[in-house]
Order: C-alpha cells, then structure tokens, then sequence
C-alpha cells in the first residue's frame, strides 16, 4: 500500500499484493484514502462502477485535454471502450464531424450509437490515413485522439490535425518521430494519463454526468457476467467482442 509499503491480504500465510491500490476483486477491502471517492449514493453501483480507468480516461482526453469547440471536427484512433469513450466526449462537446478509424470493420455499426459519423479503416487506402483525413476535412481535424498505443497510429493522429490549431492527444505508451515542421506549422500535442482526471475530485463529477443523462453509460456494457464465469470476461476481451463486461461478485 502507498502508505506503509505493506500487504493487506494473505492466503495461508503468503501476502496478496494490491491492483492500483485497490484489489477490486474483493468483497470487502482495505484501501489507501488516496484511492477512495465519494460519489452519489444514488447512483447504480451496477453501472458507475465502468468509470473507471478506460471510460474515464478516454472522456476526458476530450473533454479535459483536447477541448473540441462546438461544431469542430475530430478524429478518434482506435475504437475499443477508449476510443468511444473518447468519441463521446467529442459528442457531448457538440463536434459536428467524428472520425473513426480502426481496422476493424465491426466497429462500426458500435460506434455510431457514441456519435461517431464517419468510418476510416487504413487498409482500405494505399495513401497513409492521415492524407486521407486531410483530403476529407480540407486540410486535417481540428482535434485528433489516439487511443491504441501504435506507433503509426500515433504519427498519424499527430499528421492529420490541421496545421495553425489541430491538437492531437496521444496514446502514452510509445515512442514516435515526425518531421519538425509539424510542430513549426502550429499544431499541438498533448498527453494525458487517466484523462487528466484526479480520481477523489474529479470522478464524482463524471457519475452527476451519467446521474444528470448528459453521460450515456450503458451502451460501454456489453456483457456481464457470474464472478464464477469470469473467464469468459478475458475471452471477449481477447475475441473483441466487448466493450466493458460487469462482473458480479455475489453470483
């Protein structure tokens, strides 16, 4: 734990080390008070609870970080229950034009119900994706969001902003190069961990989103199951078949 260094957990003697701070498997727990928010208690635990990590961090990369202006045009890398949850972002902040890309045809028809408007699969086009936007929106996006962690995903959301105000909000998890002309052409880059959210000030926040039907969470839930069957939750994660998967701790 953060404060002591030490386990809160054993099974017959061996310590049970903590996830983040929180060992969420748990029926009941001990956590750090760093790790704790208090959030309205009339909010379905059953469905708050995806708030976490990827939808949050993907929400906020929009809506903290890259700030579309109402009616601006973006572009979203990547759409697992980050991506969308970055897409959402861009719906809520009224962008007129949401880009999708993926290499998954599948998600498309997901996500249009997140507001995403307009499909780019790479392997579609010989030219790299980033020409491709730019020929779409007359000289590149307003706003671009990363969210695969890719290399190339990660010049490409960067190139196909428009050069003067195109801000593009990376992926944190690689390295990449581009041509520094692309920074002296005036676009932006900006990173974000967790969505530039503080979990004990901000969260509660983001549930009177989802209290006050500004944020739509259920959509992100496609699965739920047993805590006995969680199996099955890492198989559609790893099949691609879902976006969030609830689990049950009293079943």
């Amino acid at each position: 734990m953060i404060g002591d260094g030490k386990q809160r957990f054993s099974k017959n003697g061996t310590p049970i080390n903590h996830f983040l701070g929180t060992s969420t498997f748990s029926e009941y727990t001990v956590i750090h008070e760093s790790c704790l928010a208090k959030i309205d208690p009339s909010a379905p635990l059953d469905k708050v609870c995806i708030l976490s990590c990827g939808v949050a961090t993907g929400l906020g990369a929009t809506l903290k970080v890259a700030k579309p202006k109402k009616g601006a045009s973006v572009a979203v890398f990547g759409l697992g229950a980050v991506g969308l949850a970055a897409a959402e972002g861009a719906r809520i902040s009224g962008a007129s034009r949401i880009i999708g890309v993926d290499l998954n045809p599948k998600r498309l028809e997901e996500a249009k119900n997140f507001g995403v408007n307009e499909f780019v699969n790479p392997r579609d086009h010989i030219k790299p994706v980033q020409e491709i936007i730019a020929e779409m929106t007359n000289g590149g996006v307003d706003r671009s969001i990363e969210c695969t962690g890719n290399i190339n995903s990660i010049i490409s959301a960067f190139e196909c902003v428009h050069d003067g105000w195109g801000v593009a909000v990376p992926s944190p998890d690689a390295i990449f190069k581009t041509t520094p002309f692309n920074f002296l052409d005036e676009r932006t880059l900006k990173g974000t961990s967790f969505g530039n959210y503080k979990p004990r000030t901000d969260l509660p926040s983001v549930v009177d989103m989802y209290m006050n039907k500004k944020l739509e969470v259920e959509k992100f839930i496609t699965h739920r199951v047993p805590f006995s069957e969680i199996n099955k939750a890492f198989d559609y994660m790893l099949r691609g078949e879902g976006l969030r998967c609830i689990i049950s701790m009293e079943e």
